[in-house]
């Protein structure tokens, strides 16, 4: 039997499932809401007459009954950054947001959950909790690294699961997966000792971001028990521009460097540009490190030797770690910490 409409072109209903599938209405309506009691062999005729009859559930309807809205939400929170056209042009080209948006949707979409992408700013976080706060979201899967931002500890005090993409600035009692990054900045520096580099500097995140300071403390740290006490360091912004006029202020003051740790990939794709355009040639001349393995190291000419952190799987993983509290609300908080691993290329 096969019934893609009803009577009058209307929409097939449940109880046309019921009558193909010879059960009745409550049985298919514990099937569609996934009722873990329905006995296999009759889930399966009635998935059967579903796909016959094109019915298709009222999600409305279905949320009413089961609490849930099959939906997550990815908050991306840029506190310091006005809710702008260039604000909304990083969080949409940046390769580290492209791979945090694979990875979860990758994770979510067997499980038929859907992903609402915020972009918010600190003037807009009102708005952020509000949306939360009225249920059309199971849960939040949140982007925060600013030391400042109140996000966390807001969406923490709603009740509603959520898991954040990195360690919290300030203890709070939330899941959060994250990447070792002082071990990875000593990967950086390792390498770049290895290579026989001997007059090394740095361009560091903003350091208002956890993240940024794990990385410059770990490149500084490593290098001092080696006898390296003076490391010239300048304050990137993760931006491509931001990274080349880093390193034309590194080389007018420091022309002697011959290694160079860039903090992530993007910044490391304008320092290459700035030490090329001075006839520098990497990486005989000055070996460059970057950092996240991000599409940037694949665009800079030469690629670029960077540390890898496993972005997709880390997110695949906040989106897992997420559903598992949806799933049990009186979960308690778990961190997941991944390692970070040397890519070599050619710039180093």
């Amino acid at each position: 039997m096969s019934t893609r409409a009803g009577r009058g072109g209307q929409n097939p209903t449940m109880d046309q499932v019921a009558e193909a599938a010879g059960v009745s209405r409550a049985t298919v309506s514990r099937v569609i809401n996934g009722a873990p009691t329905v006995d296999a062999r009759i889930r399966e005729m009635v998935e059967r007459a579903i796909a016959e009859t094109g019915y298709v559930p009222n999600v409305a309807a279905r949320s009413l009954v089961t609490r849930k809205s099959n939906s997550v939400a990815l908050v991306i929170s840029e506190p310091d950054r006005p809710y702008d056209s260039s604000f909304l042009n990083r969080v949409f080209t940046d390769p580290y947001f492209g791979r945090i948006t694979a990875g979860a949707t990758g994770a979510l979409r067997p499980h038929d959950i859907h992903l609402v992408i915020i972009p918010t700013d600190s003037t807009d976080h009102h708005h952020v909790l509000r949306y939360l706060r009225q249920g059309h979201v199971d849960g939040v899967l949140l982007i925060s690294s600013h030391e400042q931002d109140p996000l966390p500890r807001q969406v923490h005090d709603l009740g509603i699961p959520a898991v954040v993409s990195a360690r919290p600035a300030t203890p709070l009692a939330t899941s959060f997966v994250d990447v070792d990054q002082r071990l990875g900045a000593r990967l950086a520096a390792e390498h770049l000792l290895s290579r026989g580099c001997r007059r090394l500097a740095t361009i560091s995140g903003p350091l208002d971001l956890p993240a940024a300071l794990d990385r410059l403390d770990g490149f500084r740290s490593y290098l001092a028990n080696r006898g390296f006490a003076d490391v010239p360091t300048v304050e990137g912004d993760f931006t491509r521009h931001g990274g080349e006029e880093c390193a034309r202020r590194l080389l007018a003051d420091h022309p002697d460097i011959d290694g160079l740790f860039v903090a992530s990939d993007l910044m490391a794709e304008g320092a290459l540009r700035a030490v090329q355009d001075q006839g520098r040639r990497v990486p005989d001349d000055l070996a460059v490190v970057g950092f996240d393995d991000s599409s940037a190291a694949l665009d800079c000419r030469p690629l670029l030797t960077t540390i890898r952190q496993p972005v997709e799987e880390m997110a695949a993983e906040m989106a897992e770690v997420l559903m598992a509290h949806i799933a049990s609300p009186g979960r308690l908080p778990r961190s997941v910490i991944f390692q970070p691993t040397l890519v070599i290329r050619e710039s180093a």
